[in-house]
């Protein structure tokens, strides 16, 4: 197809926010750009308008807000739009098929993983927490199945060995906005493949669950670590001390091996925060945040709340006596 395409953009979280900046300086026209309804949130329950609903506003483009894309009155909205191509990326909801055949190019969609590995709601946070090295963005033509379509192409980037979640969440997105303008060009040119995914091959990363937050310091540290950095800085895995919530932000093993311990003892107050047993190894927490407190150090977090060597986190946690250092 010669010239600029025309595309309904339909994005929501914060993660499409690069490629919807780099779409609205680009040579293609965005049509319009669909997003969820402002919904209630913070302590107030105020209505806030999603964060692509407001990068939208600052870049010009017209944002609409359907209660649901996929019914009958959602699609009448995007075949009004008349786009060539549907673009979409971090929405939040699953379009059916009729959605999918507004547009005479079809629809494409943004993926923050190397397909066919990691299809899901939460592909960056699963990464993590499975330990994995290499992660990447996939750009791929829609299918009826989730994440299951042709591959268009795939950008890979590497897992920083202490990086978390915010960190990589916002690297793969602006690797997102580069992965995307790529294969736009590709589609204009009559050359985008459609390379089928090894399906046999597939792992699925499904939403996070408020019970994936919860630290079991009867895991292996080194799991305990990836699951800190996997949920950091939010929402924040989380354990208990004294009975209160306590959000562990920054974390990483402690050297040493694999040595047993009381699962959730302090074993050591340092300079860079407090060393906490697991069943296999130690954790060195390096940023907590105390419920109903802001995110602080760990030294800080330490001091302040009169952390001792012996105190127990998490579940069923008992007094008992210091451990060894780390």
């Amino acid at each position: 197809m010669e010239g600029s395409l025309r595309i309904v953009v339909l994005a929501t979280a914060q993660f499409a926010i690069p490629t919807l900046t780099a779409l609205a300086r680009g040579e293609d026209q965005v049509a319009a750009v669909i997003t969820r309804p402002d919904r209630p949130a913070g302590r107030g329950r105020k209505l806030r308008p999603p964060p692509v609903k407001e990068a939208a506003e600052r870049l010009g483009l017209r944002a609409v807000q359907p209660e649901r894309v996929s019914r009958p009155d959602g699609v009448e909205l995007l075949r009004g739009l008349a786009p060539d191509l549907l673009l979409v990326a971090a929405f939040g909801e699953i379009v059916n098929e009729a959605v999918l055949a507004v547009a005479p190019l079809g629809a494409i969609n943004l993926h923050a993983s190397l397909l066919p590995r990691y299809r899901g709601a939460a592909p960056i946070q699963r990464a993590m927490l499975a330990g994995e090295r290499e992660t990447g963005v996939t750009v791929q033509w829609m299918a009826r199945e989730m994440d299951a379509g042709d591959v268009i192409l795939r950008r890979s980037l590497t897992i920083g060995e202490e990086e978390d979640f915010g960190s990589l969440h916002d690297r793969l997105a602006a690797a997102s906005a580069e992965a995307v303008l790529d294969a736009l060009d590709l589609i204009r040119r009559g050359e985008a493949p459609r390379a089928p995914q090894n399906h046999a091959a597939a792992t699925y990363a499904p939403a996070i669950r408020p019970g994936d937050l919860v630290i079991d310091w009867r895991r292996p540290a080194a799991e305990i670590a990836r699951q800190v950095r996997a949920f950091a800085p939010l929402p924040g895995a989380r354990t208990t001390r004294g009975g209160e919530l306590l959000k562990l932000l920054a974390a990483r093993e402690a050297p040493g091996g694999a040595k047993r311990g009381v699962p959730g003892r302090v074993v050591e107050i340092t300079g860079e925060g407090f060393c906490v047993e697991a069943a296999e190894g130690r954790v060195v927490v390096l940023k907590a945040q105390p419920a109903g407190g802001k995110p602080m150090s760990a030294v800080a977090y330490a001091q302040g709340r009169g952390v001792l060597q012996g105190d127990v986190l998490g579940a069923g946690e008992t007094p008992s006596g210091p451990g060894s250092l780390c």
